[in-house]
């Protein structure tokens, strides 16, 4: 029972990851930019989902409302930030990003204050019983929502006319645009969906922990691009396997090598191993 206790509870984990990696893979697999600045959007969907829960007493509203803002804040950022640099050498996105995610921060502190803020009355705190185990309401809605969101972005990119066009986009964005593809309007659409995906990562957490803050978005930063690097740059399906893996592996090492090590320096070690067996990620294509 303690393996699928700790199973169950790598999933759940490695679903947020998911859901933050995968956004940050789209807007690598469409642009090459390590969208750093991804992780402060995930911050921003925490605070929205506070702040507008307290004021309306809808946690579903705030998760809808946070997405789209969130998601039109992400194609504003391609716009400013992105759009004019995108013929500069990669390192010079690099560079903005990490810098716009360091501004992101310092904004946070100054507008809602060092210490955090936190839901007044916590929704889906309450315990639920499964096959013998107990997980927190916001524990499944975390897992489940991961998987309902996740699966409309696979059915949009596998089934729509978007789908089609992102994917002639990432392919030869020239041959697309021959084809009458607006590659414009693709890169907007793909920031807004994943922004949106970080913003609703960021609401959860924020729910589960009860909790958010203007660095929250730091450990989350730096673990999602070792995630996108491990399942292999701009690879989806790989993104997708790494961070429930990274998850399933976080919650064994707690318990199994948690005297040693803290949960943070267990997935690095992990990451790093892979990396030095398959440096080109679990499922990218050696040089």
């Amino acid at each position: 029972m303690l393996f699928v206790d700790l199973l169950s509870q790598g999933l759940i984990q490695g679903s947020i990851y998911a859901l933050i990696a995968v956004g940050l893979t789209l807007v690598y697999g469409l642009l090459r930019i390590l969208h750093v600045a991804h992780a402060g959007l995930f911050t921003l969907g925490g605070y929205f989902g506070v702040l507008i829960t307290n004021q309306m007493g809808s946690f579903t509203l705030a998760l809808a409302v946070s997405m789209v803002s969130v998601g039109l804040i992400g194609m504003a950022i391609y716009r400013l930030c992105y759009q004019p640099i995108l013929n500069k050498p990669p390192f010079v996105a690099l560079i903005a990003s990490i810098g716009l995610f360091i501004a992101m921060e310092e904004i946070f502190r100054i507008v809602f204050g060092p210490f955090g803020l936190s839901f007044d009355n916590p929704p889906l705190q309450e315990n639920i019983a499964v096959l013998a185990m107990n997980f927190k309401a916001a524990e499944i809605l975390m897992f489940f929502g991961a998987i309902f969101l996740l699966g409309g972005l696979a059915i949009i990119a596998g089934k729509s006319r978007f789908g089609t066009a992102w994917k002639a986009t990432v392919t030869d964005p020239e041959m697309a645009e021959s084809f009458g593809i607006d590659t414009i309007k693709v890169r907007y659409v793909n920031f807004f969906i994943g922004s949106a995906l970080a913003a609703a990562a960021g609401v959860m957490v924020a729910l589960l922990n009860n909790l958010v803050e203007p660095t929250m978005g730091s450990v989350p930063s730096y673990k999602a691009l070792a995630i996108i690097v491990l399942g292999g740059l701009g690879d989806v399906r790989g993104t997708l396997i790494a961070a429930l893996a990274l998850g399933v592996i976080e919650a064994f090492g707690t318990i199994y090598l948690g005297e040693y090590l803290d949960r943070d320096a267990i997935a690095f070690a992990f990451l790093i191993l892979v990396l030095m067996v398959r440096p080109q990620g679990l499922f990218g294509k050696a040089a």
